[in-house]
C-alpha cells in the first residue's frame, strides 16, 4: 500500500504539472524513425542483461536459458510488488538449469548492487554540468556510500564464508532448528559470492554492465532525440542516472509514476519542456513494458507458467531445504 500510495502520487504530481495539450503533441510530432531505433536497443539491452547475469553465475547455464530467464523476470518485476521478479528469476533459472536457488539469487544481488554504483557514479559525473541540481549531489553521494558499504560487506562474506556460517550456528545454538535451516541456505548463498574473489571474472562482469548501461544512455539519448531535436547526451545519462537512483524508491509494480517524475523533473533542470519531457518518460517506461512483455511473455508461455502457479511455489520456497 505504500508503494501504491507513492505511486498514485508522483503520478498525479507529473499530470498536474504537466500541460495534457503539449504533452500529446509531443506523442504525435515525435520522430517515430528515431522511437524505433531507440526500442530496438531496448532488445540490445536484454541481450547483454543476460551475458552479465551469465558471467557472474560463472556460465554455468547456457546463454538462451539466461536471457529468456531475464525477460521473464522484468516482466514479473512490472507485474509484481516489492521486486519479486528478481525472486521469480532466480527461481525460475535454478529450475532450469539445475542449479541452487539461493546461489543463483546470490549472483542477482551482486548484479543490482553493480547497476546501483554505475547509476550513482554517472550521476555524480554529470552532476556538475547540471545547474540547479545541488539536491542530486546529496543521493548520489548516500547511495554510492551505501553501494561501497554493500560491495565490502559481499566481499568480507565471499572471503570467510564459513566464519559467517559458524557465527550464525553459534548465534542460534539455543534454536538448532532454525539455524540449521538459516544455516544450509546462508551457505547456498555465499557460494554465489564466490564469483567475488575470481578478479578476472568479477572484471569482465564489470565490463559488461558498463557496455550494458551505455547501452541504455545511447537509447536514452536517440528517444530523447525524436522528442528535442537539439537533444544532448548529457541530457540522457542524467536522467538515466536520477531515474536509476529514483526507482529504488517504493513504489507499485513497474515504478508506475516514479519513474515518469524523476525523468520529467531532471530534464526540466536543462530548461526543457516538462510536458515534452513527460511524453519522453511515458514512451521510456512503454519500452520497458513492451520488450518485457514480449519475450517474458513467450519464455512464460514456453515454459508453461502462471502468475498464480509461480506465487504458490515461491511460498513454498523457505520450507524447502537449500538444493531442494
Amino acid at each position: 500500500m505504500p508503494g501504491l500510495a507513492v505511486s498514485a502520487i508522483t503520478l498525479a504530481a507529473v499530470f498536474y504539472i504537466a500541460d495534457l495539450r503539449q504533452m500529446l503533441d509531443a506523442l504525435r510530432l515525435a520522430n517515430y524513425g528515431l522511437v524505433a531505433a531507440a526500442f530496438t536497443l531496448s532488445f540490445a539491452w536484454l541481450a547483454v542483461r543476460a551475458v552479465v547475469w551469465r558471467t557472474l553465475l560463472k556460465d554455468k547455464a547456457a546463454y538462451g536459458q539466461v536471457f529468456f530467464t531475464v525477460s521473464e523476470g522484468y516482466l514479473l518485476n512490472n507485474l509484481l510488488p516489492f521486486r519479486m521478479g528478481e525472486l521469480a528469476r532466480a527461481f525460475l533459472l535454478s529450475q532450469k538449469a539445475q542449479l541452487d536457488f539461493w546461489s543463483v539469487l546470490s549472483s542477482i544481488v551482486i548484479e543490482r548492487v553493480l547497476d546501483l554504483a554505475i547509476a550513482a557514479g554517472l550521476l555524480l559525473s554529470t552532476l556538475p554540468f547540471v545547474l540547479g541540481a545541488t539536491w542530486a549531489r546529496t543521493g548520489a553521494l548516500a547511495a554510492a556510500g551505501i553501494v561501497i558499504a554493500g560491495l565490502v560487506f559481499l566481499f568480507l562474506l565471499a572471503r570467510q564464508p564459513r566464519r559467517f556460517v559458524d557465527l550464525l550456528m553459534r548465534f542460534t545454538a539455543r534454536w538448532p532448528a532454525i539455524g540449521q535451516a538459516i544455516g544450509s541456505r546462508l551457505e547456498a548463498f555465499l557460494s554465489g559470492l564466490t564469483v567475488l574473489n575470481d578478479g578476472r571474472r568479477f572484471l569482465k562482469a564489470v565490463a559488461w554492465v558498463l557496455l550494458n548501461w551505455a547501452v541504455v544512455a545511447v537509447q536514452y539519448y536517440v528517444l530523447l532525440w525524436a522528442f528535442f531535436p537539439d537533444a544532448k547526451l548529457l541530457w540522457g545519462a542524467f536522467s538515466l542516472g536520477v531515474g536509476a537512483l529514483g526507482i529504488a524508491a517504493p513504489s507499485s509494480p513497474g515504478a508506475i509514476g516514479v519513474l515518469e517524475f524523476s525523468l520529467a523533473g531532471a530534464l526540466a533542470l536543462f530548461g526543457l519542456n516538462y510536458s515534452t519531457a513527460v511524453a519522453f518518460a511515458l514512451t521510456a517506461h512503454l519500452f520497458n513494458y513492451v520488450s518485457n512483455g514480449i519475450l517474458g511473455g513467450y519464455a512464460l508461455a514456453r515454459d508453461g507458467e502462471t502468475l498464480t502457479g509461480l506465487y504458490r511455489r515461491l511460498r513454498e520456497l523457505p520450507r524447502k531445504p537449500a538444493g531442494g
